[in-house]
Order: C-alpha cells, then sequence, then structure tokens
C-alpha cells in the first residue's frame, strides 16, 4: 500500500488544495492530507479549525484522512511509516521554492521523494491569502473554496 502525504497551512483550504487532494487519492493507495502547525506565522484559523475544514471538505474521498503535525515534515512522513510527499505547483515561480524544499528533504532524509502535481488550470491563480483578501472585501467565494468554508471564512472575518 502506498501512502503519501500532502501537506500545508490550508489557511483556508482552497479548491485548488481539493484538487489536488482528489487528484492524489486517484494516484495513491491512502493520502494524508497533513495540516501544519507553524509556530512563525499566525494564521486566520486555529489548526482545529483548519484539521475540521479540511475533514468536512474531502469526507467524501474514502482514502484520505486529515492529520495535524508540527515540527519538520520529514519527520511527520516517518511517523506515517511513508516516503512520500506531495507537493501542487501553481506557477514557475512555485517550482523554485517547491524544489528547494524537496532538495533540503532529500538531504535530511534521502528515502523520501516529493512527487509534484501541476495545478488543474481553472485554479491555478488561487491562494489562500488570495481567498482572505476577497472574503474580507465581500467577494463572492463560490469558485474559490469548498461549500463547507465558506460560511466559517465570512464569520471569521465578520
Amino acid at each position: 500500500m502506498v501512502v503519501a502525504v500532502y501537506p500545508g497551512s490550508f489557511d483556508p483550504v482552497t479548491l485548488g488544495h481539493y484538487d489536488i487532494i482528489r487528484r492524489s487519492a486517484k494516484i495513491f493507495d491512502h493520502v494524508i492530507v497533513g495540516v501544519l502547525n507553524n509556530t512563525a506565522k499566525t494564521p486566520l484559523f486555529s489548526l482545529e479549525e483548519r484539521v475540521k475544514m479540511l475533514e468536512d471538505a474531502v469526507m467524501d474521498i474514502d482514502n484520505v484522512s486529515v492529520e495535524s503535525f508540527e515540527g519538520l515534515l520529514v519527520d511527520f512522513v516517518k511517523q506515517k511509516k511513508t516516503n512520500v510527499v506531495i507537493r501542487g505547483l501553481r506557477a514557475l515561480t512555485d517550482f523554485d521554492l517547491e524544489m528547494q524544499m524537496a532538495q533540503s528533504n532529500r538531504i535530511v532524509a534521502p528515502e523520501v521523494d516529493t512527487v509534484f502535481l501541476s495545478t488543474s488550470i481553472e485554479y491555478s491563480y488561487l491562494s489562500s491569502s488570495t481567498v482572505k483578501e476577497y472574503a474580507k472585501y465581500g467577494v463572492d467565494l463560490k469558485g474559490f473554496v469548498p461549500e463547507c468554508v465558506i460560511s466559517k471564512l465570512i464569520d471569521k472575518l465578520s
């Protein structure tokens, strides 16, 4: 059984994230969405809220689970007894940063490989930061985030 970890802060989860999760679930036997508790950042949503939103968003995908983690990604991957990390790429600028992280991870944990999936074209512009900015100014969030996230985002920003 091949298990893969799709890490991120998911603040909040977008349809671009959901697209990568859904497509990864077709490739791997099991996908663990790892929600990072990054103490260097101040997210809009708490770790618990982000995990819950993701659980709600992926409840229709049988071979996906959601877990939180902190610390090094490679440690979390090893703890889950796998060696595959999934990363989504929106643009060339993403590739440069993601390649640096993948190479750094390979130095620390040579057994861990990163699989890159290009984001579907309809989500190539989408980021959690953009979604939060749109939400702040009352833009309709349909088409940006899963339905289960819209009211939580509006409530959080009001």
